[in-house]
């Protein structure tokens, strides 16, 4: 078995988040930039802590409180994300 990519939380220091309807308003200090974010983003970032974690710990977390669908397609949709979000420096790899 192949072993998952695990990430975790930037400080809490760097990244100012916004609610806005139905979108999240990212500012990522260190960059200097906003970002627009939509569910699952904000979901994901909450349920990342300071422990490192992989998509299927958190498609774990996130399945306490919201109807995830088939769990192989959640799961592959959030390391889709994940990835997306370490490449913007908004979580990073562990």
């Amino acid at each position: 078995m192949t072993s998952l990519p695990h990430y975790r939380a930037i400080p809490a220091t760097d990244l100012v988040i916004r609610p806005l309807a139905d979108i999240t308003l990212l500012y990522h200090r260190p960059s200097g930039q906003t970002h627009m974010v939509a569910s699952p983003v904000p979901e994901i970032l909450a349920a990342l802590g300071a422990h490192p974690l992989d998509s299927h710990a958190i498609h774990a977390r996130l399945a306490t409180c919201y109807d995830l669908g088939d769990p192989d397609e959640a799961r592959a949709a959030i390391a889709t994300h994940l990835a997306e979000m370490a490449a913007l420096g908004l979580i990073r790899a562990a």
